[in-house]
């Protein structure tokens, strides 16, 4: 092979190779490209311990925070946005896109009854509590369909069982509640009076997300 070749051949590997060979640590550039390739393709979101996977582990968690905040800036002006939520980091549609959303998937009408909205509420307020406990909140008995319906949705899981004769389950809600309805942690909640019309939104557009 002529020297010309083999320079050219050289040049070309580095240019494709995503570890700095003089630091044998990831490229800022390329490191950048994979995690936005990863949070674009995955219905789920990532944490940050996820997405060192993608590295071997060969990196460090500052390095991957950095790169989620560039992502995070390069993405400003446009219609979807990088937001963290409880189970990670994800992309999703601004809310002032999703009245044009809409009208390719238009909301559906609600489908909880009141019953299992003010289960989902009281469970989101007090957790962790028994069925007795909502039941006295609520002054009417609590069908098993309810609950059925919520831990089918993935909103509640039973957590553990009080210390009292019987010893009743305990309810409480999941990671993915707070995921479909965008937040952190339960202490982002909306007041008690505004979960019902949150949740119906934001379930349905966690629904269209996922088709």
């Amino acid at each position: 092979m002529s020297d010309r070749a083999t320079q050219f051949n050289q040049s070309d590997s580095a240019a494709n190779n995503p570890v700095d060979a003089t630091t044998n640590t990831w490229k800022a550039e390329k490191m950048r490209q994979v995690i936005e390739t990863a949070l674009l393709t995955t219905q789920e979101p990532l944490p940050i311990s996820t997405l060192k996977k993608l590295f071997n582990d060969e990196v460090k968690t500052k390095q991957i925070a950095e790169c989620i905040e560039t992502l995070r800036d390069d993405w400003v002006d446009s219609g979807v946005e990088l937001v963290r939520v409880a189970s990670g980091w994800r992309f999703q549609a601004k809310a002032e896109m999703q009245t044009f959303l809409n009208r390719l998937n238009p909301p559906k009408m609600p489908r909880y009854s009141r019953a299992v909205l003010e289960t989902l509420a009281i469970i989101a307020y007090y957790q962790p509590v028994t069925r007795g406990d909502i039941e006295e909140i609520r002054g009417i008995s609590v069908s098993s369909s309810i609950l059925k319906t919520l831990t089918g949705r993935g909103w509640v899981d039973q957590v553990g069982n009080r210390n009292v004769p019987g010893k009743p389950a305990l309810f409480a809600t999941t990671r993915q509640f707070l995921n479909d309805l965008g937040m952190r942690a339960l202490e982002e909640l909306p007041p008690l009076e505004e979960l019902g019309a949150l949740v119906e939104t934001q379930a349905h557009d966690s629904d269209e997300s996922e088709k």
